[in-house]
């Protein structure tokens, strides 16, 4: 930001694309504030992508608020040629497609009714009153074309201050939608903890119990984007002071393993993370990866990284390593030996050097399989798993030096030959 209080020009700002979109969009003159004329139109750049491209963090797409209805939003852009996909015509929106990047633009709107989950809107021209319904005053930044600011809540004092602050009164923003109770401290994570709103905090704290009324997708969204940024510690202490967790999931109370772990961490991991804050075994993994609608692959992730944590999550030694390399693969031994470690285990003070290891260490894979056995003439059966086994066993034994051709030769003297009339026993 210049010191006149403009968004300094960047990229995404100057663009072809983008200055095609606007082109589309707008006409001379303009109708409500920020217009100068009838018969116009009037386009800015609106909400989060405004506060990010202010704290210098990359945009991806780009989102557009406008005076101008959908319908001739749709008609203006198709005028220009321009690709344009209906994305949301309910509230207002639709997606125009430029050079392979995606502009949102929605139409100004006010909430005519709320029931906590969806709201019934209607069409306005009045930037403030669009201003009026967002959640929080740093979502509610405008920018013009050229990076002049509009800022009718408040919000860019906010961001220079790094508080979060609902527009208006806060009960009255969550009980228009439940879910920005935990994007408070979604959104708290991400700027970092410098002023608390104490009246929004405590609106928070009021509101938890609606929680459950949530979608577990819903939930998810904003647990996976706290547990996702960098530093996530200040916002879980937060999150266990007000208590938000309890009504939703209470088994997600191991706040102080969780910060721990974050210490040890080569990289942030939300999954991780969240097989942290869980104070339980597998079966209560499996009951957070139900209420959170995690996937297949996330919720089998997640049940393999909970507790409880053994001595052997932090093998000492290479061939120990190489011996839960065996069992597991890196991904897993790395998270376990970092769980145990932030559980306390870790007196010897090696999970680092494990994580450094494993990362390394080549995984043995026994280069034995059934078929090679039955190649060599064995009866088909029981008898094959019992051969592997033991062959394995062997190749264990020897700190799984022997190749595939070794492991070929220990199994000869084992393989109990097929009869000579070629008749073998159905597997």
């Amino acid at each position: 930001m210049d010191p006149r209080g403009c968004l300094l020009p960047q990229p995404w700002m100057t663009s072809a694309a983008t200055r095609r979109v606007l082109r589309a969009i707008e006409a001379p003159g303009g109708t409500g504030e920020g217009g100068t004329g009838e018969g116009g139109a009037c386009a800015r750049f609106v909400g989060g992508m405004v506060r990010d491209a202010l704290l210098g963090r990359p945009i991806s797409d780009i989102d557009l608020a406008t005076d101008l209805s959908p319908d001739r939003v749709m008609a203006r852009l198709a005028a220009a040629g321009i690709r344009v996909v209906p994305t949301g015509l309910a509230h207002g929106t639709v997606t125009a497609v430029v050079d392979g990047r995606h502009f949102e633009i929605t139409t100004l709107r006010r909430d005519v009714e709320t029931d906590g989950r969806h709201a019934r809107i209607a069409y306005t021209d009045d930037w403030a009153e669009d201003a009026r319904r967002r959640d929080f005053t740093i979502n509610a930044l405008f920018a013009d074309g050229d990076g002049t600011f509009y800022d009718p809540t408040g919000g860019l004092d906010d961001l220079v201050q790094r508080r979060v602050r609902f527009v208006g009164e806060p009960d009255r923003r969550i009980d228009e939608d439940v879910l920005r109770l935990l994007r408070y401290y979604r959104m708290l994570a991400r700027l970092g903890l410098h002023g608390i709103d104490e009246p929004s905090r405590a609106a928070c704290r009021r509101h938890a119990g609606r929680l459950p009324g949530l979608s577990g997708e819903r939930v998810r969204g904003e647990l996976e984007r706290i547990l996702a940024v960098p530093d996530p510690r200040p916002v879980l202490a937060m999150l266990d002071q007000d208590r938000i967790l309890v009504p939703i999931l209470p088994m997600l109370s191991a706040f102080d393993r969780a910060a721990r772990l974050v210490l040890l961490e080569p990289a942030p991991d939300w999954l991780r993370r969240l097989a942290a804050l869980l104070d339980g075994g597998r079966d209560t993994a499996r009951e957070v990866a139900t209420r959170l609608r995690l996937s297949r692959q996330e919720t089998a992730r997640l049940e393999a990284l909970a507790g409880p944590w053994t001595a052997t999550d932090l093998p000492a030694t290479p061939r120990a390593i190489r011996d839960r390399l065996h069992a597991a693969d890196e991904t897993r031994l790395r998270d376990r030996a970092l769980l145990a470690a932030a559980e306390g285990m870790d007196e010897g003070g090696v999970a680092r050097d494990v994580v450094a290891a494993a990362a390394v260490t080549a995984r043995p894979v026994f280069p034995l399989k059934g078929r090679d056995l039955l190649a060599m003439g064995g009866v088909r059966g029981p008898e094959v798993g019992r051969v592997l086994a033991a062959v394995e066993a062997w190749w264990m034994e020897g700190d799984y030096a022997a190749d595939r051709e070794g492991c070929l030769r220990e199994a000869v003297g084992k393989v109990t030959p097929a009869p000579a009339d070629g008749r073998s026993s159905v597997v």
